[in-house]
């Protein structure tokens, strides 16, 4: 099938959705995504931060869809047309997301293990803006125990559903879930059932924002201070492919492989994720691919970074050019230095 994004066409397989066929262009056109996971079956339609313009429904019916379209949960149709980033309704509508997802959020960055990983970041950096219209106050919730490895700060959550969804996918028996609902759901345990089985590690990296954190790792350094390094073992219980966050010479952290949408496609089990600490533990296998715009890779490249284009952009439209074309024989000489 032909679909046409921002003016750019690709052939893509029957049954692909508009937010995968964007992903085969390239970030720069992929939509943003808080809780589309595509590892996770009946992920996404959720948050509405992935919402298109459907200009053209197919080339049979050409008619525009009347309203915007969650993009990763709705599949394309032959000759259909999408705007996302070239549209005004599409990016405004974003700035409402943005906002509504911030409604409840505290100012948590400072204090968050998240903080320089976190999608909700990206997302309200990309979209969002600088000032607030609510006045009322904030849903707040105390900090839980989820068993022995994870720390649930519920204030942060955005009920973007993924955790349940992989504690639904790959553990036997799934013991937390959403309760309630409206403006007073939240994540939370059966009974005050703690999370305990092989896999409970990894709602934390499937977790956009910091409300689910490991508690082995908390408060320890910020991702940008810490160096990724692939590595693998031989593991009876899952793939073994991890990577070791060290600071220094200490492995401060173990998460799962994430691709360029910080996805996991192989999750991993929790002897390998809290256990095994040490790099006698590990083959290693090289540094992990950063993105040059993340700021995790932060002073790891040296002289070779590519400066972003946004902020000389920026530079150059809201300032003014220095003139120095005045005389500066009145200035004193400066010293030579040896």
């Amino acid at each position: 099938m032909k679909v046409t994004i921002d003016n750019i066409t690709i052939d893509v397989e029957p049954g692909t959705t508009i937010m995968n066929a964007a992903r085969q262009i390239g970030p720069h056109i992929a939509p943003p995504a808080m809780c589309y996971y595509e590892p996770l079956k009946a992920s996404g339609g959720k948050c509405r931060g992935c919402l298109v313009k459907v200009t053209a429904g197919s080339e049979k019916d050409p008619r525009p869809m009347p309203k915007l379209v969650p993009s990763c949960i709705t599949q394309v149709q032959d000759g259909m047309i999408v705007e996302n980033t070239i549209n005004e309704q599409v990016l405004e509508t974003r700035k409402g997301i943005v906002e509504f997802l911030l409604l409840n959020h505290p100012l948590d960055c400072p204090v968050c293990d998240q903080a320089g990983e976190c999608h909700l970041q990206d997302f309200s950096f990309e979209h969002g803006v600088s000032k607030t219209r609510t006045v009322e106050e904030r849903n707040t919730f105390e900090p839980v125990d989820l068993g022995p490895y994870i720390k649930l700060n519920m204030n942060r959550c955005i009920l973007c559903y993924r955790c349940v969804y992989t504690a639904d996918q790959i553990t036997d028996g799934r013991v937390h879930g959403v309760m309630h609902r409206g403006d007073h759901a939240e994540i939370s345990t059966y009974i005050e059932k703690a999370i305990d089985n092989d896999f409970s590690g990894n709602v934390i990296d499937v977790c956009p924002v910091g409300a689910l954190t490991d508690k082995t790792y908390r408060f320890k350094s910020r991702v940008w201070f810490s160096k990724p390094e692939d590595a693998s073992c031989s593991c009876g219980k899952c793939s073994g492919k991890v990577t070791l966050w060290y600071r220094g010479d200490e492995v401060i952290r173990v998460t799962a492989r994430k691709n360029e949408w910080g996805e996991v496609k192989e999750f991993i089990c929790n002897t390998c994720r809290f256990e095994r600490k040490k790099t006698s533990d590990w083959t290693l296998e090289g540094p992990t691919k950063i993105a040059r715009n993340s700021v995790i890779s932060a002073n790891k490249y040296g002289a070779s970074t590519i400066k972003p284009a946004f902020p000389l952009q920026q530079a150059a439209e809201q300032y003014k050019k220095i003139d120095d074309s005045r005389d500066r024989s009145f200035l004193a000489p400066q010293k030579q230095l040896n």
